[in-house]
């Protein structure tokens, strides 16, 4: 008990910190334990004055309020002995309040002031999907809590395609990746989504994420009201939305090799297959209006992010919901492009940091971002289909660029999570000032 009274004691300039929302109640708590003692005083007072003749209980309560001892050390005694009581009783009781929800190496105070840091955090808004998008949020998740990801619904390859053809819902695949790596479980969450079946040619292939998601969207009735769902059931920090909640399609137009003509391609899955330079890419059909809760999100955030990500099937088929730009450009956000570290087989080949933001401004237009993000580490082996996306002179000279190491270390050719999310945090507050 001394210990922990000790470590209580220890601790307790931390929980007078601004901000924690504990102050006033402790203020609170004292105040009534003091209006209590002060009760039981005046019912002692009076028996003390009405049963004075007994001489016998008269010893009994000279010794129980320690009237042998100096006025100021007996103040000094109960005043100690109260305090401590209170300060070990309030500890002891959000320890049990808490208990649910604290880490087995974490304690009260630490979960609680990690999670008014991350609750006043700026509202950022993701745009993007597949890996590049859950490395993005794993970073962000750390620093606030006001997270909203807008994943594309154009994927229609792998498990996502199956069931998109089979049941007839959007893709659940990248919104899956997304709820894994927003969870406070993640560990455990990404092994469990991630897993696939085998073995049975009806399950085959198929994400154990991709069938829960599918499965609440025919309880709930709706494939929005499923991804709410899956949020809460795995207690989420932030929230995964749509882009859009209309079924569209990916179509390119792709310039093949030793060819003159371009040739059209339908499907996300297939564009990165023919050995082609895409040429413009585009949603069929093209009027599918955004969702409206990611334009209420783009329109009240801090900042707002696009990529990493495939430069053709992840980002810009949310861009190109029409409603969905509109958002950004009318936003107050800052906004800002993550470039990719490596090429993408099929996509990107070849390309440069200018040609990434050109080809995405040549569909958006160039008057979007206000911090174009790229790499500076080009140290590590790249998978052999892959190069660096190296910063050339045009980026260089483009006086948005914000150029870091952004690189992980044991895969070099992916976004750090950390270290990405550390320097977006720090454009922010550059740009705006610190957070209170």
């Amino acid at each position: 008990m001394f210990r922990r009274l000790g470590e209580l004691i220890r601790d307790l300039p931390r929980w007078l910190r601004p901000g924690l929302g504990v102050k006033r109640w402790l203020v609170l708590t004292m105040c009534g334990i003091t209006l209590i003692g002060l009760g039981i005083a005046v019912i002692i007072i009076d028996i003390y004055r009405t049963d004075s003749s007994d001489p016998t209980f008269l010893t009994i309560l000279s010794y129980a309020s320690l009237r042998f001892l100096p006025r100021i050390l007996r103040a000094a005694i109960f005043g100690g002995l109260g305090l401590s009581f209170i300060l070990y009783g309030i500890y002891k009781l959000n320890r049990s309040l808490l208990r649910p929800f604290l880490r087995e190496d974490s304690d009260v105070v630490n979960t609680l002031v990690d999670f008014r840091r991350r609750d006043r955090g700026p509202r950022v808004v993701a745009i993007g999907g597949g890996h590049g998008l859950a490395s993005l949020l794993r970073g962000l998740k750390l620093h606030t809590r006001n997270l909203t990801a807008v994943v594309t619904v154009a994927d229609d390859g792998g498990s996502s395609g199956r069931l998109r053809e089979s049941f007839g819902i959007l893709p659940p695949g990248d919104i899956r990746n997304c709820l894994a790596a927003l969870s406070n479980d993640e560990d455990m969450l990404t092994q469990l989504f991630h897993y696939r079946f085998s073995g049975s040619p009806d399950l085959e292939g198929h994400s154990f994420g991709n069938l829960f998601i599918t499965a609440l969207a025919d309880i709930t009735g709706s494939f929005e009201s499923a991804v709410v769902e899956s949020g809460r059931v795995l207690s989420v920090n932030g929230r995964v939305l749509p882009s859009t909640l209309h079924d569209v399609k990916l179509v390119a137009s792709l310039e093949l090799p030793h060819t003159l003509h371009e040739v059209r391609v339908e499907g996300e899955s297939k564009i990165p297959s023919l050995a082609g330079r895409v040429r413009r890419v585009w949603l069929e059909p093209d009027t599918a209006p955004a969702f409206p809760p990611v334009i209420n999100a783009l329109l009240s955030a801090d900042v707002i992010i696009v990529g990493p990500g495939s430069l053709y099937t992840s980002l810009l088929p949310n861009l190109l919901v029409h409603d969905l730009l509109s958002g950004i450009r009318a936003s107050r956000a800052i906004k800002i492009y993550v470039c990719n570290i490596a090429t993408q087989d099929g996509e990107t080949d070849s390309f440069t940091a200018y040609d990434h933001v050109s080809a995405l401004e040549s569909h958006v237009g160039g008057d979007v971002f206000d911090v174009i993000l790229c790499n500076t580490n080009y140290t590590g082996v790249l998978n052999p289909t892959s190069a660096w996306v190296r910063l050339d002179e045009e980026t260089l000279a483009d006086e948005r660029t914000y150029a870091t190491d952004l690189a992980e270390n044991t895969h070099p050719w992916r976004h750090d999570s950390a270290k990405l999310a550390q320097v977006i945090m720090d454009i922010y507050n550059e740009r705006t000032g610190p957070l209170a």
